[in-house]
């Protein structure tokens, strides 16, 4: 890619997963703290917000957490550790540090033109445009491995990247496509 494009990427959402190599008794936080919820008749794991960064963390009785809400890679590892620390700060034993993935980050953009969808559907490979099922177009990148909606409007959603540097190689990728198979409407 010769030179980075200058399009506003904004990322949504991060989900992190972290794992602890040991057991939890979630009711033990539960007594604990305020700001969780757990129904283990609906679902296995207690929900830990918090508020800054405004993040969502399941906690699992094995020791494995997921960690969703936050706007960044480096929140989404924050808010990780801050959960960890609160748990451990109340009590809670915590044996080692984190270990913590990036699954996925979800991020939008604008492209600055329209998009010949129609066209797009006919010329790319690894797409799917069924307008009376859903507005977008669906490209599934190979590399780097991505799914991008894109709209006529030149709106676009970008998922399953692993990381902030995939989301804006995929993006930029993308629009270097359109331009490329001369897609924009002028």
């Amino acid at each position: 890619m010769a030179e980075t494009l200058d399009l506003e990427i904004a990322i949504q959402n991060v989900v992190a997963s972290a794992s602890l190599d040991q057991k939890f008794n979630l009711l033990d936080i539960v007594k604990t703290f305020s700001n969780v919820e757990y129904n283990p008749k609906r679902f296995p794991g207690l929900v830990f917000r918090l508020k800054r960064p405004k993040t969502a963390t399941l906690i699992f009785s094995t020791g494995k957490m997921v960690c969703t809400g936050a706007k960044s890679e480096k929140l989404a590892k924050s808010a990780v550790n801050k959960v960890v620390r609160e748990l451990k700060k109340n009590g809670i034993v915590v044996l080692g540090k984190p270990v913590i993935i990036i699954q996925n980050i979800v991020a939008s953009a604008n492209l600055q033109s329209q998009v010949d969808l129609e066209t797009a559907s006919d010329v790319l490979d690894n797409v799917m445009y069924e307008p009376e099922q859903f507005p977008g177009l669906i490209y599934r990148m190979a590399d780097p491995k991505t799914v991008l909606l894109v709209f006529t409007s030149g709106k676009i959603v970008c998922t399953g990247g692993k990381s902030e540097e995939i989301v804006h190689e995929s993006v930029n990728k993308l629009y270097e496509l359109l331009e490329d198979f001369d897609l924009f409407y002028t």
